[in-house]
């Protein structure tokens, strides 16, 4: 009985998804009356919930939204309108761009699926520890999606409760971004209390929340401090959104035993080892999936086409690592590669310039026969053709390490964490000394090199209120042009509740 009802929330959720009239769809309704009356069926409206992160539309838009509009790349040159208008700051198109409309539609659907949970779970017959646990994630992901939306759209409707006939589709914009941000910490704070300390692949848990909370914290300081528009009425001053910030992340680097730093560079992106110490939370791709969602092509996305078969990588250490070519579409730029130290490894390792063959002779170079130096992050040996498990690094432990650096200053612990970074890259310790200003402009730009082709470098681009500044496709639009993307049109026609 169990399986026939997720089958049928899945099929639900499908026709949603794939819905191309203009009748608003309930986001994530759930059809099926009586439905949470086992801990199998809290399993299943949890799964059906992360599931939505997985989405095609949705999972691909981490990169879409979060690289391909930066100084990190840009597209192949035959790449869709839609990433050409997003690399390129065509505003006047965004409106109708359909990642972007994706990303806005299944932030939502994951949204109504997580308050579905949160209305009915405190009623289900089952134990108060299974409660906390499904609670505690439906909170983290309803903190998650609005974190992303917020980063993106700004003051975007707010749907607290489940929507689950059309004539609760309406809803309102926030009443400014505290309204926003009010709920995001709310929630990842409740899950942080409801939730445990464990490692789960595409699940979050109580470290998974501190992390969220620091990152939404540091997200609000930063833009503040630097004039982003409408910060200036977040209610908290700037110095007590940064102590809490590093407050937050203090507790994901201090209070918990499980996750930590990785010592080898490549051991971090390693397919084989989902449940390394970096990765706090993950999506959560097989290769062994029958659709795409639950397998990945994420590595094609960064890969070049060479010449229709396998390549392989150097390790740097005497073995080599296979892989598929791909289809070029995020294009690393090179003003963006000479930013490297010739010695970091990030940009001599990562950054790959040179494929061989089986036997070890190299078959394609940068420049030539590779158009460009790609990322190796996202390699599957184990590739079953397109198929693999790569996955996209939603919040790792360094990521949340430069967080607390940033939003600490230059304490000892803080130059420890950045200098724990710099030295695992082969670079030496970042300069003693440095004053608040320089420490955090150095911070920051250290997170472009660790974090590139994690979906993290607009929004670190968007907070120091620099995107114009720094990205060429977008110098002459104004501050909030470049600090918010328009809400979808298509949202606009059919929520009354936006008039």
């Amino acid at each position: 009985m169990m399986k026939l009802r997720y089958y049928t929330l899945i099929i639900v959720g499908l026709l949603m998804a794939n819905a191309c009239d203009l009748t608003e769809e309930p986001y994530g309704f759930y059809s099926e009356e009586n439905f949470y009356q086992s801990a199998e069926d809290a399993e299943a409206a949890i799964t059906y919930a992360y599931d939505a992160l997985t989405f095609l539309e949705y999972s691909r838009t981490v990169f879409f939204l979060g690289d391909m509009p930066t100084d990190e790349c840009g597209p192949k040159a035959d790449e869709g309108a839609d990433a050409q208008d997003l690399n390129n700051w065509k505003v006047d198109n965004f409106s109708t761009n359909r990642s972007l409309v994706n990303f806005f539609k299944y932030a939502y659907i994951a949204i109504n699926r997580s308050n579905a949970i949160l209305e009915n779970i405190p009623n289900a017959p089952i134990e108060d520890d299974l409660k906390n646990k499904y609670l505690g994630e439906a909170h983290f992901l309803r903190a998650w999606n609005y974190f992303n939306l917020v980063r993106n759209f700004g003051e975007v409707p707010m749907h607290k409760t489940l929507v689950g006939s059309l004539d609760e589709t309406s809803a309102p914009l926030a009443n400014g971004l505290q309204e926003v941000y009010d709920l995001i910490l709310a929630d990842a704070r409740r899950a942080q209390e409801l939730l445990t300390e464990y490692q789960t692949t595409g699940r979050a848990d109580r470290v998974a929340a501190a992390a969220l909370a620091a990152k939404t914290y540091l997200h609000m300081a930063s833009a503040k401090e630097h004039g982003v528009p409408k910060y200036d009425a977040l209610a908290l001053d700037v110095s007590t959104l940064y102590d809490s910030a590093a407050f937050f992340a203090n507790e994901v680097l201090t209070d918990q035993s499980t996750f930590g730093f990785d010592d080898n560079l490549l051991d971090i992106y390693d397919v084989d080892q989902p449940k390394g110490p970096e990765h706090i939370f993950l999506m959560s791709m097989d290769r062994s999936g029958t659709i795409e969602g639950d397998y990945s092509k994420i590595s094609k996305l960064f890969i070049p086409y060479i010449a229709g078969g396998d390549i392989y990588l150097d390790n740097s250490d005497g073995t080599m690592t296979v892989s598929h070519d791909g289809w070029s579409v995020f294009q690393t730029s090179e003003t963006f590669y000479n930013t490297f130290d010739a010695t970091d490894a990030r940009g001599q390792e990562l950054l790959v310039a040179e494929v061989f063959d089986a036997d070890g002779n190299s078959i394609a170079t940068y420049p030539g026969a590779i158009p460009y130096r790609f990322s190796r992050k996202y390699v599957d040996p184990h590739f079953i053709t397109d198929k693999t498990s790569t996955k996209p690094y939603l919040l790792r432990y360094s990521d949340i390490a430069l967080v607390y650096a940033e939003a600490a200053g230059p304490t000892a612990e803080a130059y420890a964490a950045v200098n724990f970074i710099r030295n695992r890259a082969g670079l030496g310790d970042l300069a003693p000394g440095l004053s608040l200003a320089d420490f955090r402009e150095a911070v920051w730009q250290e997170r472009s090199w660790e974090l590139m082709y994690e979906g993290n470098r607009l929004y670190d681009l968007r907070r120091f209120n620099r995107v114009n500044d720094l990205v060429e496709e977008a110098a002459g639009l104004s501050d909030e042009q470049v600090a918010y993307y328009p809400i979808p049109q298509i949202e606009l026609d059919l929520n009354q509740g936006l008039d």
